[in-house]
C-alpha cells in the first residue's frame, strides 16, 4: 500500500491561506475503476483510496506512515511569494497620487 503526504493547495476561490496549513496523508489507488454495465457509473472496490488522514505537521505524517508500515512519497509544497504593496490598499484612493487610476 502506497501512500502520499502533500500540503493541499488553495482553490482558485481562496485569497488567503485557510486550510493549506495542514499536511495530508492520502493512499494510491490499488487498482483502477471500473464502469458499472447497467448505470454507466465510475466506482471501485477499494476503500483505502477514500481514505485521507490530516496531520498539522509533515513530521507527523511521515512518523505514523513509519509506524504502520506505510510506503509514502513527501511532496514538497510550492510557496507562493507574497504580495505586499509599498503603501497598501490605501494607495489605490490617495489623494497625492502620481499615476491615474488603472483599474
Amino acid at each position: 500500500m502506497r501512500a502520499r503526504i502533500y500540503q493541499p493547495a488553495r482553490n482558485a476561490m481562496q485569497s488567503g491561506t485557510a486550510k493549506t496549513r495542514i499536511w495530508i496523508l492520502e493512499f494510491a489507488p490499488a487498482a483502477a475503476r471500473e464502469i458499472d454495465p447497467l448505470m454507466g457509473w465510475t466506482g471501485s472496490s477499494d476503500t483505502q483510496s477514500q481514505v485521507r488522514l490530516r496531520f498539522d505537521s509533515r513530521e507527523a505524517a511521515e512518523a505514523y506512515a513509519r509506524a504502520n508500515g506505510i510506503e509514502f512519497t513527501t511532496v514538497a509544497p510550492h510557496k507562493r511569494a507574497p504580495n505586499i504593496r509599498q503603501r497598501g490598499y490605501g494607495e489605490n484612493f490617495a489623494t497625492d497620487r502620481k499615476g491615474a487610476w488603472t483599474h
